[in-house]
């Protein structure tokens, strides 16, 4: 019988790590055209619906940089956490409490209207979506708990609670019974870019975010602590680092950046509370990190590669007449194509067959001559 092993490479190809994204996105398109063909879809016109039609108007670069901004915010934060060793998986619901948070004074306070409301409501979403980190990270700390399965359970928590807040005590009153809030005041939304489109600071946010987390990463010591530790524990103790610390730092971090995706995405796009808020960003920023290959700079082109899927996904469904579920379909297939690249590049396959059993010695029988 033959049985197949990972064996690690003892030096892994400078040339291939680079190129891994682009052959994960191409083998993505290659996929996708198989796909589309089975589907009875003529697979060049499908790929060019999906990938290169919401590209050719200026108001559609908007909805791009709209789409792409919180997908950048959470995966520079996620990124954080997973040089660190550290897995959150439960950015969705984070972002979902920074939304909540950030939105208590236009929904409770309608009439203010000063220069200081959108400021507050940005760091009330960060204070939320850290907080919310912080328990995944304390159950981590002081339990040893495993912090992918709390801060997943922790997303379903926080969309039960969003839809209960728009649907009661948060609800408009003259909505006719919408489950919504209020809409917001001019004041507590994000200014537009440009008058072309939508687009609006939560992109420049997101850029932001990108280039100080890289300088962080790169520049600093809090930096190095983070990729000592999560390249080996053992050696981060020696060097007088925390582990327990790490966690919360790396949890409350991109707590903060999902948190203020949040607000951005309420007080921008959206304008109010709604049962839904994203239609999985949070979960799509992990593709967008291991994409960007947790390079924050990397991880803004990847962003806009993630944001385009939703737009194509868009496109394709009025355009074809398909499902805008594929969305989430080249998604899956672009992390499976990029974690199967990272894996070639780290480990050689080697097969291995089992040798077959030696015969048992069958033992003389007594009195024979």
């Amino acid at each position: 019988m033959m049985r197949i092993e990972l064996v690690k490479r003892p030096q892994r190809s400078a040339l291939f790590s680079m190129l891994s994204p682009f052959i994960a996105f191409a083998l993505t398109l290659i996929a996708g055209a198989i796909m589309f063909a089975m589907l009875g879809v003529n697979p060049a016109k499908a790929l060019y619906a999906y990938f290169i039609s919401p590209l050719t108007e200026v108001w559609q670069l908007h909805e791009l940089a709209i789409k792409a901004a919180p997908l950048i915010m959470i995966a520079v934060g996620l990124s954080v956490c997973f040089r660190a060793n550290i897995w959150n998986i439960g950015a969705e619901g984070q972002f979902t409490i920074g939304a909540i948070a950030g939105s208590l004074l236009p929904v409770l306070y309608p009439d203010l209207q000063g220069a200081y409301l959108l400021p507050l409501m940005l760091l009330m979403g960060m204070i939320g979506g850290a907080a919310y980190a912080s328990v995944p990270a304390l159950l981590k700390a002081r339990f040893n708990t495993n912090e992918i399965l709390t801060s997943l359970m922790l997303v379903y928590v926080s969309q039960l609670f969003l839809d209960w807040v728009v649907r009661g005590p948060w609800r408009d009153p003259m909505g006719y019974n919408f489950p919504q809030t209020v809409q917001f005041s001019s004041a507590a939304r994000l200014p537009e870019l440009l008058d072309s489109g939508r687009a609006n600071l939560g992109f420049i946010f997101s850029i932001v975010a990108a280039v100080l987390v890289w300088l962080m990463m790169s520049r600093m010591l809090k930096g190095f602590e983070v990729r000592v530790l999560g390249s080996s524990p053992r050696a981060g103790r020696f060097a007088g680092f925390s582990i327990r610390r790490m966690a919360f730092f790396a949890f409350m971090l991109s707590g903060a950046l999902a948190g203020l995706a949040g607000i951005s995405e309420v007080s921008g796009a959206i304008g109010r509370l709604q049962p839904v808020i994203s239609p999985g960003y949070g979960f799509a920023a992990i593709i967008v990190a291991f994409l960007g290959r947790l390079n924050p700079l990397g991880i803004i082109a990847a962003g806009l590669v993630l944001g385009l899927t939703y737009l194509g996904g868009e496109a394709a469904q009025s355009s074809l007449g398909v499902s805008d579920k594929l969305a989430r379909v080249f998604q899956g297939m672009l992390l499976f194509f990029v974690l199967g690249c990272d894996t070639l590049i780290h480990y050689r396959i080697r097969f291995v067959g089992r040798k077959a059993p030696a015969p048992e010695m069958v033992p003389a029988q007594e009195g024979a001559h």
